[in-house]
């Protein structure tokens, strides 16, 4: 076992719901002096300030979770388990820490990827390897306005009916991701820092998250004076707000996603509460039972539809062979007749006639 020495510094993973406001914070932490290993992913209309993004971290998760595949929100109680199993392969973790370990000369490394928390153990492994202490700072924003602001960004021209279906699942995901996030993050430092706060005051929200994590900023954020974070952070962001009216779910995944969302607020202030865990851990237990009831009443469902897309599948593979047989046979209709006038060719240069 490899003796820990955290002599490289800290290594800061940001995670949280996308749409959470992960980006904002991560693009005010490296103003206040943390590093993000370049190439960044860019700017594109769903996040036109940046998304603050490792290049190499998205890749390594997505290529990582897309064995399983796990979605970066995923409404399966066995999500975690089944993105820790691929997880588990040495040579991932081998590879994340040659990576890290490139990193030299950054004390605090900034990395943000809403998928972090799926595979946190290799991370943790990998930080300890490389000389560096994991933390974790985790945005929160109530999943009524995650699942709006998804709806906004990304399904825009979908039907009512799939929008609706979505917003479910998306507030369902958001609740399993809340319980493997507070079990992924409890065994160090972490800091939850709700994007409402960060918004409002963000002096005060990262100065907390600050001394949780034990960072070290460019600035005294007490102070009050004007930082490059002021001119950032545009509270105009805060488009969507807390409203139950425009969601339609189930009374019981409401109440669960509220609780949840309590819960996960009292580790603002209290971050290493163990009664939230307990708590959680038997709200796992109700939710994983939800799940299993969701599927076996959508078995037939899902059978149609599976049997759909196979359908589907089929036919466009039988079109595809089709338009191929057709561009062989006029193909073989060439090389035949090219090969019948071949001989008189033949014989008229053998012979010196002309013709």
């Amino acid at each position: 076992m490899t003796s820990i020495d955290y002599a490289a510094g800290r290594l800061v993973l940001v995670t949280g719901s996308g749409r959470s406001g992960t980006s904002t914070v991560a693009g005010a932490l490296e103003r206040l002096g943390l590093h993000i290993p370049p190439p960044l992913i860019e700017a594109d209309e769903t996040n036109p300030r940046g998304f603050y993004e490792s290049k190499w971290v998205i890749d390594f998760h997505k290529e990582l979770l897309n064995r399983v595949p796990v979605r970066t929100i995923d409404t399966r109680p066995e999500a975690a388990a089944l993105a820790a199993g691929v997880a588990a392969d040495p040579d991932v973790r081998r590879t994340l820490v040659e990576w890290l370990r490139e990193q030299a000369g950054h004390p605090q490394l900034l990395l943000k990827d809403p998928r972090a928390f799926w595979v946190h153990g290799v991370w943790r492994e990998a930080a300890a390897e490389s000389g560096r202490e994991l933390t974790f700072l985790t945005m929160l924003r109530h999943p009524v306005e995650v699942a709006k602001s998804r709806d906004t960004a990304y399904l825009g021209d979908q039907t009512d009916e799939f929008r609706r279906q979505r917003a479910t699942a998306n507030i369902a995901a958001w609740c399993n991701a809340a319980f493997e996030t507070e079990i992924a993050t409890r065994d160090g430092r972490r800091a939850m820092v709700r994007y409402a706060d960060l918004l409002a005051d963000w002096r005060t929200a990262l100065r907390r998250a600050g001394e949780q994590l034990g960072l070290d900023y460019n600035a005294d954020l007490a102070s009050g004076e004007h930082h490059a974070v002021d001119d950032f952070i545009d509270a105009k962001l805060y488009r969507s707000h807390i409203s139950w009216d425009e969601i339609d779910v189930s009374d019981d995944l409401r109440a669960m996603a509220d609780r949840t969302w309590e819960l996960m607020n009292h580790l603002v202030d209290s971050p290493q509460d163990g009664a939230v865990g307990e708590e959680f851990a038997a709200m796992r237990v109700d939710y994983a039972r939800a799940h299993d009831y969701a599927v076996a009443i959508a078995t037939d469902h899902t059978k149609a539809r599976e049997a759909h897309v196979r359908r589907t599948v089929k036919a466009n593979v039988a079109r595809e062979h089709a338009r191929e047989l057709k561009r062989l046979h006029a193909r073989i209709a060439e090389l035949e007749a090219a090969a019948s006038a071949a001989p008189s060719e033949s014989g008229r240069k053998l012979f010196g006639r002309k013709g």
